[in-house]
């Protein structure tokens, strides 16, 4: 069943089409109002458009700039305005390994265009797209946009370079390749069952660029706001703390996992949080209240990129979850300005 008909996107999608359209020399304005979208809804984050006018809006563009390397261009852009996400995931993630498990969660702040697996093959990592709909799995322009952003993301966190050893596609060759070698270098394969990149699997070891506190003093969330803690907290808290802050952006978090990652099973992490007076849930619910306010201090930070940050599956959940700590929504608490 196609999913045209009832799925949305978040208004950076048809913003970053429009930004590479008009940079092709397409009048934004003409395209927009054709594709039916208000120039004023994309001037609002946290809207969402219906799908289907989405793909209508980016099939327009496709065809009136005549680039049939647009997606590219839409890709680049969509890595480039989601920058203030991919520095924060800096301070929260220690290496390759701990981002991948993250990606699949990034993905949803796009909308509801597909998934994102990485899967592990021989010598290599696989990163592979999965459109939600079969109407989009071979359409040229959101496959190159999805492996352009994956890819450059990787590249921009790791401290090592991570070139992309080999790419698949969903599409057919093309007449013209030249875009695709220069992004994705000369490995190309097409009419593929998978659209996906290849990367050594050595990566996964690779630290991530240690982004310090040089960008800037309104980095309110920064790695030392938001893993420090007072020397007068429990040792084996404030672990637990640490490691339910890296593992928020997961989406997956679990009393399960969290014992596993503290290496104690689940029956020790219960009793020793019960003989400090807490518990898992009350941990978690700290934290998520403690980094949202951390992070809606940051005007950088979209309330959709803070939602999933907190490990929360859409705006509309840490809405209510901040609203019942703090009475009122994430969006009046930074108008206020009185914290």
């Amino acid at each position: 069943m196609s999913t045209l008909s009832g799925g949305s996107v978040y208004v950076l999608c048809p913003k970053a089409v429009v930004q590479a359209a008009s940079a092709l020399g397409v009048d934004s304005a003409i395209l927009l109002r054709d594709a039916g979208i208000s120039q004023d809804l994309l001037s609002a984050p946290a809207e969402r458009i219906p799908l289907a006018s989405y793909m209508d809006l980016y099939r327009m563009a496709a065809e009136r700039s005549a680039d049939s390397d647009i997606g590219l261009y839409v890709g680049h852009i969509v890595y480039f305005t989601g920058m203030n996400l991919h520095l924060y995931m800096t301070t929260i993630c220690r290496n390759l390994k701990e981002y991948f498990n993250v990606i699949p969660s990034t993905i949803r702040i796009r909308g509801d265009t597909g998934r994102v697996l990485i899967r592990p093959q021989g010598d290599f990592i696989r990163l592979e797209w999965h459109p939600l709909d079969e109407e989009t799995s071979t359409w040229r322009p959101l496959v190159d946009e999805m492996l352009k952003s994956s890819a450059e993301i990787v590249s921009a966190i790791c401290a090592l370079p991570v070139p992309v050893r080999a790419a698949e596609f969903s599409y057919p060759a093309p007449d013209d390749t030249r875009a695709l070698k220069r992004t994705f270098g000369s490995n190309l394969k097409f009419g593929c069952e998978v659209s996906c990149l290849y990367f050594s699997r050595e990566v996964v070891h690779y630290p991530l660029i240690n982004v310090g506190f040089e960008l800037g003093a309104d980095f309110w969330a920064g790695p030392r706001s938001v893993f420090d803690e007072p020397l007068t907290v429990d040792p084996f808290l404030r672990d637990t703390r640490i490691a339910i802050r890296r593992a928020l952006p997961g989406g997956a978090l679990t009393i399960d996992s969290l014992a596993l990652e503290l290496s104690v099973s689940r029956r020790t992490l219960q009793r020793r949080l019960s003989a400090l007076q807490s518990s898992f849930k009350t941990v978690l619910q700290e934290v998520r209240e403690e980094q949202s306010r951390r992070y809606l201090d940051d005007p950088r930070l979209a309330v959709t990129e803070i939602a999933l940050l907190l490990g929360y599956s859409d705006q509309a959940s840490f809405s209510n979850a901040f609203k019942s700590w703090c009475g009122c929504a994430p969006t009046e608490y930074r108008q206020r300005g009185d914290h």
